[in-house]
């Protein structure tokens, strides 16, 4: 795996600021110590080693400005920080500082009848998850990394996870924002209004930017009636063509109650019942294609199981599907999901994997799938295709296995010609090269063979009018001729 690194940034000016944030924020929030530093300096996967002055930890949006001000008069990049859960590179400094959100984490208020929630933008996910339940409220954001991925990222990234199909993206979870700007002014834009036809919808601008055109600090969140009902299904199908069909029957069936549709293919159930040891095999046979599906209500004694049962058994009547099991106990439910989540953390025990997070719409997510994986089978015989998510949104996370045997390295050098040929096809598709993990370092590159060239010119400009000294995030999602490391192909879970 090639670790790409940056010089670090060293000049008597930068010194000049590391003097004023101290006196700013006290010596104890401003760390310049190298241990310390390393944990900010390198995203999830590894794939980038990069460099910071120092990881400033300021403790309100005002003291966000302050620093935000520092820096824009000493010329000097700033790079924000949630968790550090991030798969795009997206968060990786190149010089500059670190503006670490961890000390922004305050719950600012719940208004259980507004059914909202102001959070600043350092909370944990899994934090602000709870404090809606305490309310009787969701807030149905849920991500593998919830533990620790912070709420300011999610939405800077657009995050997505298992509950869009019923939710929505991010983007569609947040009311208003609390913005730091590039001068160093504070936008406060946190309106708790559903309705508010004022002018430019000025959130969206921010949410997905990745940190390039201002510094989320807060957010009004929407939330949701609680869930008092579940019922967890896990099928067994001959191709990714039968599961669309039971997708479509029990979205006709269940309607909003249908919360989840999990695709993963034989390939990748196998690895996850191999490499880790408390999963227990889900289905008696062995299918071509597999789907984790969910139904929730807010109603205490909703009768899901009943829909499963007709629907499913329907479906083995019809012939397309072969096996399935309806979860019993709370205890078999998350056993089926842990299936899930598991996958993205063992197909590292297969070697080299080459990554994408692509979107096509709903209606061809099936087709998506049997043509790429075809195409790269045929590239490279033996290639092992895993290919999982999303399926009822069409975000489906196309990883590549390398062949059994074959040299780690040379797979991956391998990576943009696979590239070329899934996001050719996805493009064909008219779909996304991104769906969830955003843009960040890894896909800039790749970028502006897919994105309208327009549309490309309206970000660019958006970018020089918000931060005409580009010191956000520079060099992410857009590249504007900073010198950093080329970006590697690819991405995704």
């Amino acid at each position: 795996m090639t670790i790409h690194a940056v010089p670090p940034l060293t000049n008597a000016p930068a010194q000049v600021l590391l003097e004023h944030l101290v006196e700013r924020l006290g010596a104890a929030h401003v760390r310049t110590d190298p241990d310390e530093i390393a944990l900010h300096l390198r995203e999830e996967r590894g794939l980038y080693q990069g460099s910071a002055l120092a990881v400033v930890r300021p403790g309100s949006s005002e003291e966000v400005a302050a620093v935000v001000r520092e820096c824009a008069a000493a010329g000097v990049a700033i790079v924000p920080q949630g968790g550090n859960t991030g798969l795009v590179g997206g968060g990786v400094p190149y010089g500059g500082i670190v503006l670490s959100l961890a000390r922004l984490n305050r719950i600012r208020e719940v208004d259980a009848v507004n059914a909202t929630m102001v959070v600043e933008a350092g909370c944990v996910l899994a934090d602000v998850q709870k404090a809606a339940d305490e309310v009787g409220l969701l807030f149905p954001l849920s991500l593998p990394s919830e533990g620790s991925c912070r709420i300011g990222g999610n939405l800077a990234t657009n995050a997505g996870g298992t509950a869009v199909l019923r939710y929505g993206n991010a983007r569609e979870l947040a009311l208003g924002l609390e913005v730091v700007l590039a001068d160093g002014r504070i936008w406060n834009g946190l309106t708790a209004l559903r309705k508010d036809n004022t002018g430019y919808d000025l959130k969206n601008l921010f949410m997905g930017s990745e940190g390039t055109l201002g510094i989320i600090t807060a957010a009004v969140l929407k939330l949701f009636p609680g869930i008092r009902s579940r019922a967890t299904a896990f099928v067994g199908l001959a191709s990714p063509g039968d599961a669309l069909k039971l997708f479509e029957r029990l979205r006709a069936a269940a309607g909003a109650e249908l919360t989840a549709f999990e695709y993963m293919p034989h390939f990748a159930l196998e690895i996850v019942l191999r490499h880790h040891a408390a999963a227990v095999k889900p289905l008696a046979g062995e299918h071509h294609s597999y789907a984790l599906i969910e139904l929730a209500s807010p109603q205490q004694d909703a009768d899901l199981t009943s829909i499963f049962e007709e629907v499913i058994g329907g479906a083995i009547e019809d012939g397309f599907v072969e096996d399935a099991t309806i979860a019993a106990s709370d205890a078999q439910r998350l056993a089926l999901w842990d299936l899930r989540e598991r996958l993205s953390e063992v197909q590292r025990f297969e070697g080299g994997s080459i990554k994408h997070d692509v979107a096509v719409p709903v209606s061809r997510v099936a087709e998506f799938v049997e043509r790429a994986s075809a195409a790269c089978e045929a590239e490279m015989p033996g290639v092992r295709v895993c290919a999982f998510g999303h399926f009822g949104d069409g975000n489906i996370h196309f990883n590549l296995s390398q062949p059994v045997g074959m040299d780690k390295g040379a797979f991956l050098a391998t990576w943009e010609t696979f590239n070329r040929i899934v996001h050719d096809i996805v493009r064909e598709m008219h779909g996304s090269i991104s769906a969830e993990h955003g843009i960040g370092l890894i896909k800039r590159d790749e970028l502006p063979h897919y994105k309208d060239p327009v549309a490309l010119d309206l970000m660019v400009t958006l970018k020089r009018a918000l931060d005409p000294e580009n010191i956000l995030n520079p060099g992410k999602v857009l590249a504007l001729g900073e010198n950093l490391p080329d970006a590697l192909p690819g991405g995704g879970a």
